[in-house]
């Protein structure tokens, strides 16, 4: 999610508000304060509207679109801090888009209500990897028996990399009533700007575009594919200092929405 509170607007750093990363949301207390921001690119000039270097700003390839199914995202509160983070792409392109910061200790009461919302049908979206939960685990129609249902299909995504996305399952009491939507493709990753482990391991916006394929929402995963192939090539490129001169194809379509 993209907003100003986020960013310092004298250091374009990636820096947290107050009331929610910068004090323990258990007991009020202020937190240690963080280390100065210094991962690569931290004293690169930014846009302010897209917060990617200002070389190959993101703004001019910006589109929204519509679905039926709705995301919401549960984020690690560390990742709020990087400028590689994906998860704002998605509220980028679907405006409905629902972000919350997880703390271990004290559950997002507007999570909390909307998880209770029976218009909603959230499925949190995990791997079916434990026996454990195995009763829980659902397959992609259940999608469409929600929406059947007239119930409005969410998949709530645990913004975070693969440990912390861990920790947020087991250490969410909150989840544990909800059914485990697996994600099952045979798509490999496309993100170059952070190495993950495994070439099957999607970032956030992948993950977010193919579960809306799967569920129907097509021309939304369309667009927010090539959002995020705008922003990976923008991003990758501004790296290299190199700035591009030719829109890519997936800026070029983008770009025919708004025409």
């Amino acid at each position: 999610m993209q907003d100003d509170r986020y960013h310092d607007p004298e250091t374009r750093q990636a820096r947290a508000p107050e009331t929610e990363l910068d004090r323990d949301p258990a007991t009020g207390h202020p937190r240690p304060p963080r280390r100065e921001f210094k991962a690569r690119g931290s004293f690169v000039e930014r846009c302010p509207g897209c917060h990617l270097p200002m070389l190959n700003c993101l703004c001019p390839y910006a589109a929204t679109a519509d679905s039926e199914a709705r995301v919401w995202l549960l984020t690690h509160p560390m990742e709020h801090h990087k400028p590689t983070n994906t998860g704002r792409l998605i509220h980028d392109v679907l405006p409905d888009t629902e972000v919350f910061t997880w703390y271990r200790t004290a559950p997002d009461e507007r999570l909390l209500s909307l998880l209770a919302d029976e218009r909603f049908a959230p499925f949190v979206v995990f791997p079916d990897d434990q026996p454990d939960y195995a009763e829980r685990v659902v397959g992609i129609d259940a999608v469409a028996e929600a929406k059947a249902a007239g119930r409005i299909p969410v998949y709530l995504l645990l913004d975070g990399t693969w440990r912390q996305a861990r920790r947020i399952f087991r250490k969410s009491p909150y989840l544990d009533a909800l059914p485990v939507l697996p994600l099952r493709t045979e798509r490999l990753t496309r993100y170059r700007l952070r190495k993950p482990a495994s070439a099957a391991h999607l970032c956030t916006a992948e993950v977010a575009a193919e579960l809306l394929r799967q569920g129907g929402d097509a021309e939304a995963a369309g667009v927010l594919d090539d959002y995020f192939d705008a922003f990976n090539d923008s991003y990758a490129a501004s790296r290299r200092f190199e700035k591009i001169e030719a829109p890519t194809a997936a800026m070029q379509r983008l770009l025919a929405r708004k025409g």
